[in-house]
């Protein structure tokens, strides 16, 4: 998916300054923003305060929208470098076609997983014919350096490790959570997992300390800790955390997300992940210029996205400072 703000700021992102030294408990409200031709998402990552939650540095929530008088999703192909995009549908269908020839729908409980890495182009579309309903998540997640040029890859895997306990099932998007590995294709140590609660669930999930997490509400409204977390909202737990304890009076939908902190300094400009200004300019040259680093993405029939101006000033990585 993709960032389509014509005029995107400039985020520098990564590093161990603002990374939180204990446990938190600090709320993220989402920011609305139009993506596409009529989809609104909320935005909670990147947000004032808050650059990165592990390696995850692109968190956007959408939904429950009814799409069934409408096109719903339509977002034309779009380039990205240095990342991994990791798609989550609540409800619905989308259809992603990229430049590597990767034509594949999938819906709930489905991972979407796509590497970026050198460069690499897609397009995301609901059906023709759709479900009424559009309800998900699109998160990004950064690639260290070392792997940041590694070839772009798609994967799709429609079914998803997990367990049930005690009014609480789990589904393991990226990384591994309570003894269940997904198989999706990680490069950092990091974890996402999908919580659906139960009425009256009260539980209290496994962590590990030397991760940072965040958790965020996808329906319904749930206890964590001390704090209400809404439909829409994130709540930034920090670190040092053995244990989450959750409680649900109505059904819920959760996805908790964390990882070691990135410590790598980074620029992350419109859909583009780099490491100086200077890069950032080169990948939005070479998308413009049409050249062989991103791709066509076949059978998409339209118009590709331009990429937009750069800012004015210049692209610096400066870690996560506030």
């Amino acid at each position: 998916m993709s960032n389509l703000d014509r005029r995107p700021a400039a985020r520098q992102l990564g590093g161990l300054g603002s990374t939180s030294a204990g446990p938190a408990l600090d709320l993220l409200p989402g920011r609305e923003v139009l993506l596409g031709e009529s989809t609104r998402v909320r935005r909670l990552l990147p947000t004032l305060g808050r650059r990165m939650v592990g390696a995850w540095a692109f968190v956007d929530h959408y939904g429950p929208d009814d799409v069934a008088a409408g096109t719903g999703m339509q977002v034309a192909p779009h380039p990205h470098t240095g990342l991994q995009t990791v798609s989550w549908l609540l409800e619905g269908k989308v259809h992603h076609r990229d430049s590597l020839g990767s034509d594949v729908q999938f819906g709930p409980g489905e991972l979407a997983l796509m590497t970026a890495g050198h460069g690499i182009a897609h397009a995301e579309q609901s059906p023709v014919v759709h479900p009424r309903y559009l309800h998900g998540a699109q998160l990004w997640v950064v690639l260290p350096d070392a792997d940041r040029e590694t070839a772009p890859a798609f994967e799709h895997h429609p079914v998803l490790p997990g367990f049930t306990s005690d009014g609480l099932t789990t589904t393991v998007l990226m990384g591994s959570f309570g003894g269940a590995t997904s198989p999706g294709t990680a490069y950092t140590p990091l974890v996402g997992v999908d919580l659906d609660l139960v009425a009256g669930a009260d539980v209290e999930v496994p962590l590990e300390p030397d991760f940072e997490y965040a958790v965020l509400g996808a329906t319904g409204s749930v206890t964590v800790e001390d704090a209400t977390l809404e439909r829409g909202s994130m709540l930034y737990l920090g670190t040092g955390r053995r244990s989450l304890r959750l409680h649900s009076a109505a059904p819920a939908r959760l996805l908790l997300l964390g990882g070691e902190p990135f410590d790598e300094r980074i620029v992350m400009w419109w859909n583009f992940v780099g490491r100086s200004g200077e890069e950032i300019a080169d990948y939005a040259a070479s998308w413009q210029e049409e050249s062989d680093r991103f791709g066509v993405v076949v059978g998409y029939d339209g118009v590709r996205l331009d990429a937009p101006p750069l800012p004015p000033v210049p692209l610096t990585a400066r870690g996560r400072e506030r």
